[in-house]
């Protein structure tokens, strides 16, 4: 459970005082639990890594992080591994729990030294414990943590960090300047939102969560509404297993029909893309719906799909009246996805509008679709759907809906598409490496799949034309979203390992592994 709850550093707080103050569990044995599990992962990375032999050092701060490294420094010790205690700062300035562990490490002798810059040995050490500052570190590392920080990253020791790296936005994953960069985060009793964004999940290495005796239903005692959306999470939190089952005696009109409108004169692949995907998610029939002109030149592109032109100019465009028409094409149909690659055009807005107010079943709206609803205030200016609607913006077109910039999208990823979603009664899929699927109940889901080569043109249409296929098939919206992004990642994962590079990655590679 704790693998699959993300919390911040204020409910991370709330819960171990909840843990200390009103069960009693005594923050000693706490911090006794925290450096025996760190002092484990350290062991088990040596026996992985096989490193060279030498005493590790442990970077002690001032707060509980320092005294849980020196806690581990005593494990590692009795384990046979050398370990010796470096100092932040003043020794003296520790206090609680942390300053019962540093008299515990000096009556047994354990080699100390107090951090002064420029005189560690680094060639004596083996490896390195960041015990320096855990989550309730605010902005970037002072002195001397600062100067500390950066010759352990330039020693080019392995580093074993203590539940986040020193220098990381525990609720972000925003990196301060300077940042340990760990090979191990030990992440204690839950993983931390800020470990599973980036930046932050580049400089955290491989995460481990482990236990150190606080019960994990505190989690949702204290409002911890973010999962890292696994397939167990997907399946405890949403009902739904991965991959879906179907009845044996099911037939395609069991599955759902979606319709498809996608493509434009200039953008014909992006629907061939999205009308494939919205197969390969399930879905017993898609009707691809595409400019009149278009039909003809991709009549035999998609022999599986239903193919219905409906209106747009003699060049292939899209026009607004045919709305229409696609409310027509909805009849009958148990989800909708618009936008990909349909291009912008006169009064597109006041087209998407009647779409949006016209269609009684699911919508997924991406690409062009998010820039017309950006461009008339859709969300604010419009009446709100009875049916689900499912946005899937990546950066940019999240900016533009939110009003702000791609910087400060990027800065929260998780507080932005959370409160997005939450504000506007809409499923929000915030796209890019860890893509952030945010409810309107508040509750958010970071996707561990995928990979760099899925950055290419294309994979956003394959998104959207799969969650379409799901929501075909009767999933809750919900479940639709978080699943389909799972799987999106999880097939760009499969097809990535064919490639020589994952560079070499195209949309289309991610449909056959669907």
């Amino acid at each position: 459970m704790g693998l699959m709850l993300l919390v911040t550093a204020e409910q991370m707080r709330a819960i171990d005082r909840h843990a200390i103050e009103r069960i009693g569990l005594p923050a000693a044995v706490l911090m006794e639990n925290a450096g025996r599990a760190v002092a484990e992962e350290t062991l088990a990375f040596i026996r992985e890594r096989g490193t060279a032999p030498g005493p590790w050092l442990v970077l002690v701060g001032k707060g509980n992080n320092g005294g849980d490294g020196i806690v581990a420094a005593r494990h590692l010790i009795e384990a046979g591994i050398g370990a010796e205690l470096l100092f932040a700062g003043d020794p003296g300035a520790l206090t609680g729990e942390a300053a019962l562990q540093r008299d515990i490490a000096a009556k047994m002798g354990i080699p100390a030294g107090v951090y002064k810059p420029g005189t560690v040995a680094w060639e004596r050490y083996a490896g390195v414990v960041d015990g320096l500052l855990g989550t309730g570190a605010a902005g970037a590392p002072r002195e001397p943590a600062a100067s500390l920080i950066r010759e352990a990253n330039a020693s080019g020791l392995p580093i074993v960090a203590i539940d986040i790296p020193s220098g990381l936005d525990a609720d972000t994953g925003g990196v301060h300047e300077p940042c340990i960069r760990a090979d191990v985060t030990v992440a204690l009793a839950f993983c931390k939102c800020g470990l599973m964004q980036y930046p932050g999940a580049g400089v955290a290495g491989r995460v481990v969560v482990r236990s150190i005796g606080i019960p994990a239903a505190l989690a949702d005692r204290y409002g911890v509404r973010t999962w890292l959306a696994t397939k167990e999470a997907i399946r405890r939190a949403l009902g739904v297993g991965l991959p879906l089952e179907r009845p044996a005696d099911g037939h395609k009109g069991t599955f759902g029909h979606a319709l498809v409108v996608a493509g434009s004169a200039a953008y014909g692949g992006a629907g061939l893309l999205a009308a494939k995907a919205a197969l390969r998610a399930g879905a017993g029939l898609v009707t691809w719906a595409l400019p009149q002109a278009m039909a003809k030149a991709m009549a035999g592109r998609l022999p599986e799909a239903i193919l219905a032109g409906a209106g747009g100019d003699a060049a292939g465009n899209w026009t607004a009246d045919s709305a229409k028409a696609l409310a027509k094409l909805a009849e009958g149909k148990k989800a909708a996805v618009v936008g990909p690659g349909i291009g912008r055009f006169p009064e597109d807005a006041a087209w998407l509008k009647e779409l949006w107010t016209s269609l009684p079943i699911p919508l997924v709206l991406d690409a062009d679709a998010l820039n017309m609803l950006a461009a008339a205030d859709g969300l604010r200016e419009w009446p709100r759907r009875r049916a689900p609607a499912v946005l899937t913006p990546h950066p940019g077109e999240m900016a533009r809906l939110a009003g702000t910039s791609v910087a400060d999208v990027q800065r929260d990823r998780i507080g932005t598409a959370r409160s997005f979603a939450v504000r506007h009664g809409v499923i929000l899929v915030l796209k890019g490496a860890r893509t952030v699927t945010a409810l309107p109940d508040g509750r958010a889901f970071i996707n561990p799949t995928g990979n760099a080569g899925m950055a290419t043109a294309g994979t956003g249409d394959v998104l959207a034309g799969l969650v379409a296929g799901l929501l075909a098939q009767g999933l809750a919206p919900e479940a639709a979203a978080v699943a389909g992004v799972y799987m999106h990642g999880e097939a760009g994962d499969r097809a990535a390992k064919r490639r020589p590079s994952p560079a070499s990655l195209m949309a289309g590679d991610l449909l056959d592994m669907l």
